[in-house]
């Protein structure tokens, strides 16, 4: 009578080192094969498996892992994971002697016991033996139940921790493929995660930036060069204000300087103690740029538009003087400048109103053939009176080339705005060239001068709207910095393009291409 106490303590102190092993486990798949593994060695059993409720539907058990029962056989105990838990007493034996039939194994015996955790069901544990000279006993039942009961918390917190997982897997997908940076700051504002987009944007690899203080890898600073998350650190201000948003520019380990907008959230605790947060950073430079453009170009575009109105409201007044007489020579010459001023001023409007056309969805062309070298011609001598002396303008058109299909004025305004350029930006003189060959179904025309030339990095840029080059004639060139942009509208309108190639302090040629004439298609 004295050695069953003794048993049941030892199944008791089992059961406790079994119950300390599995809930140190928290990967799913660890815990299912360590239960199955000790309900089968604490029952004597010769087989078991353990089936867990489907996480969409918890009707629906699904076979997770078994003991000494192959994975090619788990589909033959499909009848039985369909029992209720409340039919197995009834028709357990008979199912489980046809899955024995079925499967070759000795299946004689099975004690069944289901895994709950706070009254919802997690699964069931399958515990089978091939011989019937022994039954489970009631306290084999009673040890399987305490068992089940542990090894359902243990079930449920590696399900718990499988799902955390799965989310933060999920998170850090979302992290690293998002096209803006991002990156997360722990309570000593060190970087914990830092994607891919941070990594272009600071020049830093991730493996580097983990683990530095940000300020030191994003260094916001403000247009006065002071680090704003040294100084101004927008997570350290109070009173304390959610989701605060800094722009400013950043210099990356390359040397590029980029403007960035970074939005935070931040985690915190009790008293507003900071826990860490996530910042958000998005490249802002192209609409800083586009912002400064849009500055500088009403800047340019007042002056411009204000210096014709002078002039014209100067002489006017002038020549509208009662106490002056002027001579038909000075008042014809008045005359003149106030007619040119007005022609100056009508054609600043007109490329502000073609700006606005483009913008509102293209340009309308009136197209026809006719000869690219007439047109070219035809600028040319609008240029050759005021440059007399100062510039030589070739003209290299071959004699057979063909007709283009266009905008006659359309492209009269591309080759004139060309050619103006050439004039501004040769302070010295020299040759401008124009010319065109055709090649296949489309024409190639350019316009060369022998000027101050373009910088690589800028020639992406020239095309945009308001961008003028930065360099010393800048300031003393009239422009509103919309020409070139007009230009390409116009090129792609009629299918071409336009692109330049040029050297600094070489000169540089613009390129565009055009559509032949239809009758030339047709030959």
């Amino acid at each position: 009578m004295l050695e069953q106490p003794d048993h049941r303590l030892r199944q008791r102190e089992y059961l406790l080192q079994i119950s300390r092993a599995i809930t140190a486990q928290l990967d799913l798949s660890s815990v299912l094969n360590l239960v199955i593994g000790y309900a089968v060695e604490m029952l004597a059993g010769t087989s078991g498996l353990i089936a867990i409720a489907d996480e969409e539907s918890n009707d629906v058990l699904r076979i997770r892992a078994s003991a000494q029962l192959p994975r090619e056989i788990w589909p033959a105990f499909a009848p039985l994971l369909d029992l209720p838990m409340s039919d197995l007493p009834r028709r357990g034996v008979s199912v489980l002697r046809d899955v024995a039939a079925d499967t070759g194994l000795s299946l004689r015996q099975m004690i069944a016991l289901p895994l709950t955790v706070r009254q919802s069901s997690v699964g069931v544990i399958y515990v089978f033996r091939a011989a019937l000279n022994v039954d489970f006993s009631a306290d084999d039942r009673q040890l399987l139940q305490d068992f089940a009961d542990q090894a359902a918390i243990a079930v449920s917190n590696a399900r718990l921790y499988q799902g955390v997982l799965r989310e933060k897997q999920r998170l850090d997908a979302m992290i690293e493929q998002s096209a803006d940076g991002a990156m997360i700051i722990d309570s000593r504002w060190r970087i914990t995660t830092f994607n891919h987009t941070m990594e272009l944007l600071t020049g830093w690899s991730r493996e580097e930036a983990i683990g530095r203080p940000c300020a030191e890898v994003l260094g916001i600073h403000t247009g006065q060069g002071v680090n704003i998350c040294l100084t101004d650190c927008p997570l350290q201000r109070r009173p304390i204000i959610e989701n605060p948003v800094v722009d400013g520019r950043i210099t990356s380990r390359d040397g590029r300087e980029i403007y960035v907008q970074s939005r935070y959230a931040a985690q915190r605790g009790p008293g507003g103690t900071f826990l860490g947060a996530i910042a958000n950073v998005r490249d802002i430079t192209a609409q800083r740029r586009e912002a400064e453009l849009q500055n500088t170009f009403i800047s340019v575009i007042s002056h411009e538009l204000k210096t014709p109105v002078s002039i014209i409201k100067g002489y006017a007044g002038t020549l509208a003087r009662e106490d002056a007489t002027f001579s038909p020579e000075a008042l014809r010459e008045g005359l003149t400048v106030i007619e040119e001023e007005a022609d100056r001023l009508a054609r600043q409007i007109q490329d502000l109103l073609d700006v606005s056309r483009v913008a509102a969805g293209g340009v309308r062309l009136d197209r026809s053939d006719f000869a690219l070298a007439s047109l070219a011609a035809d600028v040319v001598r609008s240029f050759a009176g005021p440059t007399a002396g100062t510039f030589e303008f070739e003209l290299r058109f071959p004699d057979d080339m063909p007709p283009v299909h266009g905008d006659y004025e359309r492209l009269r305004q591309v080759v004139s705005n060309l050619v103006s350029n050439a004039v501004k930006y040769s302070p010295e003189g020299g040759s401008i060239r124009i010319g065109a060959r055709a090649e296949g179904d489309m024409a190639i025309a350019y316009v060369a001068d022998q000027g101050i030339g373009i910088a690589t990095e800028e020639q992406d840029q020239i095309f945009q709207r308001f961008y003028r080059v930065d360099n010393r004639l800048r300031r003393e060139t009239q422009g509103s910095g919309l020409g070139l942009y007009l230009a390409r509208a116009i090129i792609e309108a009629h299918g071409g393009k336009i692109w330049v190639e040029s050297q600094l302090g070489r000169g540089s040629r613009f390129l565009f291409t055009l559509p032949l004439g239809r009758r030339q298609l047709t030959d």
